[in-house]
């Protein structure tokens, strides 16, 4: 049996808890523009057993060996700091284990596969937004050679009005200057944007600038969750 891969975070979010989302702005009721999305397990499915797998096989490590090891340097591989290479020699480094750049790259096109998923009602959901007219927009946390998969394997990245990869600007959520570079690029005010992540502590950031956040967990609570907010006037329902 295979070891169950990592949740896309620590292990410390709590999921599937809605934040309150504001009714109303000043000058009238809240009317959307755009919809961002988290990409890694809203848009995507729960990351690859079969790469996470292969993972502990090739680093010959223990889960719960691998796992701190795996998060200890995440960041610096999201904000661009490390490359998705250096990100796996640094890992093998901490490890104890010998430089080997075969094996950091076999590594590397796993973690990449790890990702590499998909959520199909989460993506229906995204175009049955754009039908309404609404802008969609990715923020995320990734590395380079993530996204370097999940464009050759993705077409309908294409569909999205904006995709901010937080690699390419050196900041990560939940600093709110990727919040805000999202926003100019889909040239809308906070107000008017809905935000959407699994990840509580990027819900909080979103609405400290004054955006609608949902934390997501699975699309049957996300339709709960729309509805609650009065969302559902504004934006169709997820099926």
């Amino acid at each position: 049996m295979c070891a169950s891969p990592p949740a896309a975070a620590s292990g410390t979010i709590e999921a599937g808890v809605p934040l309150p989302i504001p009714q109303a702005y000043p000058g009238g009721s809240l009317a959307l523009r755009a919809v961002v999305f988290d990409y890694g397990i809203v848009l995507t499915g729960p990351p690859n057993p079969e790469a996470w797998a292969n993972l502990l096989r090739i680093s010959g490590l223990p889960q719960e060996r691998f796992e701190p090891l795996y998060w200890a340097d995440r960041r610096a591989y999201d904000e661009g700091h490390l490359s998705g290479l250096g990100f796996w020699q640094t890992f093998l480094l901490n490890a104890g284990m010998p430089a080997n750049w075969a094996k950091a790259e076999e590594l590397n096109r796993w973690d990449a596969r790890l990702w590499t998923v998909e959520n199909p009602a989460m993506l229906a959901w995204q175009l049955q937004i754009k039908e309404r007219g609404l802008k969609t927009a990715i923020l995320s946390n990734i590395g380079d050679s993530v996204v370097e998969s999940i464009e050759r394997e993705f077409n309908w990245l294409h569909r999205f009005d904006v995709l901010v990869w937080s690699y390419r600007y050196g900041v990560a959520k939940p600093d709110p200057a990727i919040y805000r570079h999202t926003l100019d690029e889909l040239g809308t005010r906070p107000e008017e944007t809905l935000f959407i992540d699994d990840k509580r502590e990027n819900v909080e950031a979103a609405r400290a600038l004054g955006m609608p956040a949902i934390q997501y967990s699975t699309v049957e609570r996300l339709r709960v969750d729309l509805i609650a907010a009065s969302l559902d006037a504004d934006l169709p329902l997820p099926l």
